[in-house]
């Protein structure tokens, strides 16, 4: 495409997305040109909502936090090492402009570089190089070593008033393997090792799109998923996207044992270029690749797939492409001998432009995708490619903001729907409602039933599993058993019992059901049992009375709170007194000399 053609397409294309916009995402844009002292938040109508002005420029990436600050890698002044997005430092500032907290990783033999990550925790992942020189490529294993190298690695920090603490930390150095030389370090069949990074599988580095030709790997883009405690992070030069195991301690991370996948700190997944490790199939990653990232599984279209912006995706043009990974519980299949699934993309959007380098993208919950072409513009299609809204800057990464999010709730002073004082709040179905929405909150049936399978006469091997409809998942389970057990199944319950679960889904609500264990070949003539243990009034301020007892015998009354720790022990009696007790859920036990015994449970309020 020439650059005439070019214009006119562009002009078309904000013409008519300016016109469209009642059909985008109805939220904000945060961006900060790269190596600009500048940040925007704008709103879908392309005004600037918000802004701040830093006292360093920015070296790639803005986030928004959820109380509406932001945190973002800036430009430190005495970096020895430059390249492609060097950065050095990382700053969090409030609405305001202030800087709350900044840490510097900038020597002469590391620095911060391009990507940045907010997890759930507050804590912060980034990106930086370490130097290596030729002596140690050569004992590992490179062939050619005449330079220092700059192999990658990644470092959480934690904020501590007005810095952070390093609290993690993963190196691609501690996973190298070579077939290059026997006499060294990492030798082995790199074929046989898909979890290890070949240390001659790139022989340049270089550029990148800035100086420094130390820069080996030139990783890019990371992301983080809480839910599964992994982190997936891109390679220009490798034409590759890898997912490493997070949930290991940093000495684990050095390793190839521990963590979630029992791998340790290798890799537990990549895709995009097979040649890398020695395998034969298809390079699905043609050339760079920026900006990967789990979709949201909300709901939202292809939730649970990887996306990333594929620099030359479609014959040299950009696109947005998104894999359905081959996920096995915290690993990932893989056949060996064979190269690492799915054998193409699973979805794709043709970019309307091409990048070189840098991008981003987002899937957006109304289904629209958003793409930040670099050095271009920003804009969003929906479902069908139909350009919805478009706004003419390209910065290096820029990101998309949901009127949920309470970051821009604070900041804007805004409710779900975007309405500035508005009353709109988020339902128990997780939807925008009230308000000026025009929608009503739904009603969510949330009730759990119980199965279960006998005890053996004398033995506690009976189980009862817990069936949850309606609610708001992840739920947690609390069973009334001793010990107490927190899975939606709990198993060694003894026969001619009532059992209790308590269920509790993401909106904090609750709900509950009793489970009675029979015993299976037990014998002798059948009783008829009378029975029936009420409570009441429940819930109640501290006096709870028994009923429905009849003319029960001799019983004995244990009351537990919600952790299985016994409260109060009485016999025969009708009247619980719990007025001493701290306000919660607890479970009162009824023991009959019979050998039945039943459970419910109670709320006390104060």
């Amino acid at each position: 495409m020439n650059n005439f053609t070019c214009s006119l397409v562009t002009v078309a294309l904000l013409l008519a997305g300016l016109n469209a916009f009642a059909q985008s995402f109805n939220g904000y844009a945060l961006y900060n040109q790269q190596n600009s002292s500048s940040v925007y938040l704008i709103d879908k109508d392309a005004n600037i909502a918000h802004s701040w002005s830093c006292n360093v420029n920015g070296n790639y990436a803005v986030l928004l936090k959820e109380d509406g600050n932001i945190v973002r890698g800036g430009k430190y002044n005495g970096n020895q090492l430059n390249g492609a997005a060097a950065g050095g430092m990382l700053q969090e500032y409030d609405p305001n402009g202030n800087v709350v907290w900044e840490f510097i990783y900038s020597t002469s033999q590391y620095v911060q570089h391009h990507d940045i990550e907010i997890m759930p925790n507050g804590n912060v992942l980034f990106t930086a190089w370490e130097v290596k020189t030729p002596a140690e490529l050569t004992q590992a294993g490179y062939d050619g070593a005449n330079s220092d190298k700059w192999p990658t690695h990644i470092v959480e920090i934690q904020p501590s008033g007005s810095t952070a603490n390093i609290v993690w930390e993963w190196h691609i150095w501690d996973h190298m393997i070579q077939d290059f030389d026997s006499s060294k370090d990492n030798f082995g069949v790199v074929s046989d090792h898909p979890e290890l990074m070949d240390i001659n599988a790139i022989s340049g580095g270089g550029p990148g799109g800035g100086s420094g030709g130390g820069d080996w790997f030139h990783v890019n883009g990371i992301n983080y998923n809480a839910e599964l405690d992994q982190i997936v992070f891109t390679s220009r030069f490798a034409s590759e996207f890898y997912i490493i195991d997070h949930s290991t301690t940093t000495p684990e991370a050095a390793g190839h044992t521990g963590g979630n996948s029992g791998m340790g700190g290798d890799f537990i997944y990549r895709w995009g270029n097979p040649s890398n490790y020695g395998t034969s199939g298809p390079q699905t990653i043609p050339g760079p690749v920026h900006d990967p990232r789990w979709i949201k599984d909300d709901g939202r279209i292809n939730g649970g797939y990887i996306q990333f912006f594929n620099n030359d995706g479609n014959s040299g043009n950009s696109t947005v492409d998104a894999i359905d990974a081959p996920a096995d519980g915290y690993n990932y299949t893989l056949v060996p001998g064979q190269s690492y699934g799915p054998s193409t993309y699973t979805w794709r959007h043709d970019c309307i432009d091409n990048a070189n380098g840098q991008s981003a993208s987002e899937k957006l919950s109304n289904g629209n995708t958003f793409v930040n072409l670099s050095g271009e513009y920003m804009y969003e299609v929906d479902s069908n490619d139909n350009v919805v809204w478009q706004y003419p800057v390209g910065p290096a990464k820029a990101f998309r903001y949901e009127c949920t999010y309470p970051g821009i709730q604070i900041l804007m002073g805004v409710d779900c729907n975007c309405d500035a004082g508005g009353t709109a709040y988020i339902d128990s179905c997780g939807d925008c409602v009230g308000g000026n929405t025009g929608l009503t909150p739904c009603v969510v049936i949330f009730v759990v039933t119980a199965s279960a399978t006998d005890a053996t006469a004398g033995i506690c091997d009976g189980t009862a599993t817990a069936t949850i409809t309606g609610g708001l998942s992840p739920y947690t389970y609390l069973w009334n058993t001793s010990p107490v057990q927190t899975t939606v199944t709990a198993a060694g319950l003894c026969g001619n019992t009532s059992y209790t679960v308590l269920v509790t889904d993401a909106n904090g609500d609750t709900t509950s059901t009793n489970i009675f264990i029979t015993e299976s070949g037990s014998t002798g003539v059948e009783e008829t049992h009378t029975e029936k243990l009420v409570v009441f009034p429940n819930p109640s301020t501290g006096i709870f009375e028994l009923g429905g007892l009849g003319k029960a015998g001799n019983y004995r009354v244990q009351v537990s709170d919600m952790y299985g720790h016994e409260v109060l022990t009485l016999s025969d009696e009708r009247n619980i007194d719990l007025s001493g007790e701290a306000a919660g859920v607890y479970f009162i036990r009824v023991e009959f000399d019979n050998a039945r015994s039943y459970t419910k449970m109670i709320s006390l309020i104060k």
